[in-house]
């Protein structure tokens, strides 16, 4: 080994150990409360997939994923497509679902 080689070998080494982090305390546990996920609503249709969409957007916003406000804003939008899908208006209810989901981001 060549002494450039062996130079910028120590070099690497040295610069390497001054990134290590010190010793220092573990970091506290942090308690994460317990999800129980319940099984997503079953079948085809209007009804099924909005509610399944609003499980995951309840699901989001209890793990911290998704902010409350923004939750509140997405199932109010759900709201207005559960209200046409129960009122037998399955094409709209699905584009007011796909509109929804593409707003905030949910394939």
């Amino acid at each position: 080994m060549s002494r450039a080689s062996l130079a910028a070998a120590l070099l690497a080494a040295a610069l390497l150990g001054a990134c290590t982090p010190k010793a220092s305390a573990p970091p506290a546990a942090v308690a994460a409360a317990p999800v129980v996920a319940a099984p997503l609503p079953q079948g085809s249709g209007c009804g099924p997939a909005i509610a399944r969409t609003q499980a995951v957007v309840d699901s989001d916003v209890a793990t911290g994923n998704l902010n409350a406000p923004v939750g509140e804003r997405f199932s109010a939008d759900l709201r207005n497509a559960a209200s046409a899908c129960q009122g037998g208006r399955e094409r709209e209810a699905l584009g007011l679902l796909a509109a929804a989901k593409a707003r905030y981001g949910y394939p």
